[in-house]
């Protein structure tokens, strides 16, 4: 079995329990070494009366079992609440950032499934008695383990598709940005371009006096003020005419 204490960094910190039960002995091996292995068990073990027995064993072993995949739940909690934050996030504050997190919390989630994979296959083994080593009661509620790993691995499962709709929810907004991006430069050039048209008649080198076809306004003493005028005057009708079609909306929901 595999004690998932909790991520860090959104990494997933594991440990690695052995449990090899016999007829009339439960050995328990733990990767990282404690002051007291078990607690939660020497403390039941302590209040029983009378004291446990070899018939015990299989209730033992029980325990352990339930133990530590009760710390399994509370991080698979830990990580909805995550992605919850992340899929709120890639809608009002899509950055590469989020998009990272997700991504790690998907690696996350496919190690929890690897993990408990095989744990589904040893408890299908134990139930079905290969070993006569559990009573009838003990079958019972090995069963309801069974039915915790499965609830476990379908919530893993969940959640990992889970992250996939937080990173179409972020390809969706910075998609749904970018289109409002482009709509504003198309806004701006389509103001500039009568704007460029008008300079660059009245901008040609040509002597009027010399040509047939005479512009009168490049003689006139306001001919500058009244072509910057008449610019403004265009550049405010378009911008009128864009803004009544709904142009400048924000489409993307925030600034």
């Amino acid at each position: 079995m595999h004690r998932l204490s909790g991520t860090s960094g959104n990494r997933l910190i594991s440990e690695q329990v052995g449990l090899v039960l016999l007829g009339k002995v439960l050995l328990s091996v733990e990767e990282v070494p404690r002051p007291v292995a078990f607690p939660e068990l020497t403390r039941w073990l302590d209040q029983l009366q009378p004291p446990p027995t070899a018939g015990d064993i299989d209730d033992i072993l029980f325990f352990l079992m339930d133990e530590v995949l009760d710390e399994v739940l509370p991080l698979l909690e830990q990580l909805s609440d995550g992605l919850d934050e992340l899929e709120e996030a890639s809608i009002r504050r899509p950055s590469p950032r989020v998009l990272r997190q997700a991504y790690e919390m998907r690696s996350t989630l496919r190690q929890v499934r690897g993990m408990i994979w095989p744990l589904r296959s040893q408890l299908i083994v134990l139930i079905r008695q290969s070993y006569r080593v559990l009573d009838k009661g003990a079958i019972k509620g090995f069963r309801e383990v069974s039915s915790h790993v499965d609830v476990i691995f379908e919530t893993a499962e969940l959640l990992r598709h889970q992250c996939d709709g937080v990173t179409a929810s972020y390809m969706a907004s910075i998609s749904n940005r970018m289109n409002q991006v482009m709509k504003m430069l198309t806004i701006i050039s389509s103001i500039f371009v009568p704007l460029t048209f008008i300079a660059g008649v009245y901008g040609m080198n040509f002597n009027p006096d010399k040509s047939p076809w005479n512009m009168p306004e490049l003689n006139a003493y306001f001919g500058y003020p009244i072509c910057l005028a008449f610019m403004i005057l265009v550049a405010g009708i378009q911008i009128f005419m864009l803004w009544r079609r709904g142009w400048f909306q924000d489409w993307t929901g925030t600034r």
